[in-house]
């Protein structure tokens, strides 16, 4: 080889640098599907959650807006909502409010005031509430637990309006796509 003659190589910089060029786009692409694909993600969670609660407020305020009127059908419709222990003993936990609504012919006017999903972090040792019941694998693939506070004045035959405050702590399972209340607790 002669001083004359140009030296060939197996890379030209021009061909280093586009294959460096090529590796940093396949890279950055990679980073962009991962980015989106954990964007759809916590915006599908985001989705259902609002779905959780929305169920939780709706049922709540059946529950906080039954009159004598309504009892039957109110009854109805929570029972619809519901799942697992609490659909199977609707009945006898509910037909003593039965009663007493009809009783006293009370007129029940609510609003559910908040809505949110309980969420622990960081909890301290000795500070952890009792995890959710969960519905068997086969009926539900998941439980969040949701604290509703709402406020009903009940006017009953003849008497003076009574305030009522619910703070509640229901649980709301997955149940083929749907929310449904499986777990209805008081809070203090």
């Amino acid at each position: 080889m002669s001083e004359a003659e140009p030296r060939t190589g197996v890379f030209s910089p021009f061909g280093v640098v586009s294959a460096v060029l090529g590796v940093v786009a396949l890279a950055a692409a990679v980073l962009v599907g991962v980015l989106w694909s954990q964007h759809r993600d916590a915006e599908a969670e985001r989705v259902y959650q609002a779905r959780v609660m929305q169920t939780a407020a709706e049922w709540t305020g059946v529950l906080i807006n039954m009159n004598t009127d309504n009892v039957e059908p109110s009854l109805q419709r929570l029972r619809d909502g519901t799942v697992g222990e609490l659909n199977t003993g609707f009945d006898a936990s509910i037909a003593p409010y039965r009663d007493v609504v009809r009783t006293l012919r009370s007129t029940t006017t609510g609003q559910v005031d908040s809505v949110s999903l309980e969420v622990l972090h960081n909890e301290p040792d000795g500070q952890r509430p009792q995890p959710p019941e969960r519905l068997p694998d086969e009926l539900s693939g998941r439980t969040d637990t949701v604290l509703v506070v709402a406020t009903s004045v009940s006017e009953n035959a003849g008497g003076k309006p009574t305030t009522v405050r619910w703070n509640l702590r229901l649980g709301v399972s997955d149940v083929d796509g749907e929310p449904r209340i499986s777990r209805l607790e008081s809070v203090r």
